[in-house]
């Protein structure tokens, strides 16, 4: 991973000391409507996985844990608060519960089940202890640089599983059986997990583009065939469609954002020929695979675009005493906060 902001000096320091250092509020898509058979229950959950502060939650109210949803998994050494929908539970029952390590904080109906994804962004709060005498200044100079030109949305280590090995264990599936001996010996396991390593393998391809683009100074230039995206309406589309420099104005404009590949077999891809589908073939040559090769997971591994860059909105930082300081800003569905950490921290 790279850092984007490497001319500018960092605060240094330390976060996560409590859960309360890092502070996270789910930003929905969408309010729950009022009605409906489902109920949307806002928690703030401390020191717990999403997983685990929904199966305590659950269990309160006599209810299983397969049926609840949420749009996305929230850190375990964190307070966090985000919406979960139960079914069939009514909204005051669901504020009356006593659950060990989680409140509940609103509760009401919605006509649907709460899916991943269905979120706008996340907003963070997170105090850095530590620090240096002029640490706001250094960390208000990065966070301008960052609002200016966006933030490199790799995704963040805890993607790749606490001994970081969880993306080799994702390219090892991709493999197929040699005989019969092979397939034995190859370990059975649940389709959520096997989603999570293949999905790891995909991220570390990802961060190595990125990393690349930004080497070569590309992150912000157009490349002939990259695969770009409408800011307002999500649209994808080639540079080969548009004058490149008709893309670079619309790019500079942040009307578009260049993407980088999540390899799978049925992933949007640059033209053939085209320089940027050399960058992309030349990365998967190196591991000794194509985007065919993920076939062999299905579903599990289609592949999609990521943008290289993401906005960081109304970030801010002030100081929490003689040697800390408190950062805060948002950032969109599935950006890493610790990757602006790494920003800053240096």
């Amino acid at each position: 991973m790279r850092v984007l902001t490497r001319d500018l000096p960092g605060t240094g320091g330390l976060h996560k000391a409590s859960p309360e250092d890092f502070i996270v509020d789910e930003l929905p898509a969408y309010s729950p409507a009022g009605e409906g058979p489902h109920t949307f229950v806002r928690i703030e959950k401390r020191a717990l996985t999403t997983a685990e502060a929904v199966a305590r939650l659950c269990r309160a109210l006599a209810i299983s844990p397969k049926d609840a949803g949420v749009a996305g998994q929230k850190d375990r050494q964190a307070l966090t608060r985000q919406w979960v929908s139960l079914p069939e539970v009514d909204p005051e029952r669901a504020l009356a519960a006593v659950v060990d390590g989680v409140k509940v904080l609103e509760a009401a109906r919605h006509g649907n089940k709460l899916r991943t994804g269905h979120l706008a962004g996340n907003r963070f709060t997170l105090t850095l202890r530590g620090v240096g005498a002029d640490a706001v200044a250094r960390a208000q100079a990065v966070l301008d640089r960052l609002a200016a030109v966006g933030l490199p949305n790799y995704f963040g280590t805890q993607r790749f599983g606490a001994r970081g090995d969880n993306a080799a264990r994702g390219k090892l599936l991709l493999a197929p059986p040699t005989g019969a001996a092979d397939a034995k010996r190859r370990p059975r396991l649940p389709g959520a997990e096997i989603r999570m390593l293949v999905s790891a393998y995909q991220s570390e391809l990802f961060n190595r583009y990125l990393d690349a683009r930004i080497d070569d100074d590309l992150l912000g230039t157009v490349v002939a065939g990259d695969v770009l995206k409408k800011t307002d309406t999500g649209g994808l589309f080639t540079a080969d469609e548009v004058a490149v420099a008709d893309a670079q104005a619309r790019l500079t404009a942040r009307a578009l954002v260049v993407t980088g590949p999540m390899f799978g077999h049925k992933m949007m891809s640059p033209p053939p020929g085209s320089p940027s589908r050399a960058r992309e073939d030349s990365l998967l040559a190196a591991e000794g695979i194509d985007a065919a090769t993920f076939a062999v997971m299905g579903k599990l591994a289609e592949g999609t675009r990521r943008p290289l860059l993401v906005p960081v909105a109304a970030p801010a930082v002030r100081p929490a005493g003689d040697d800390a300081i408190v950062l805060e800003f948002a950032l969109p569905s599935g950006s890493y906060a610790t990757v602006l950490l790494a920003e800053v921290v240096k």
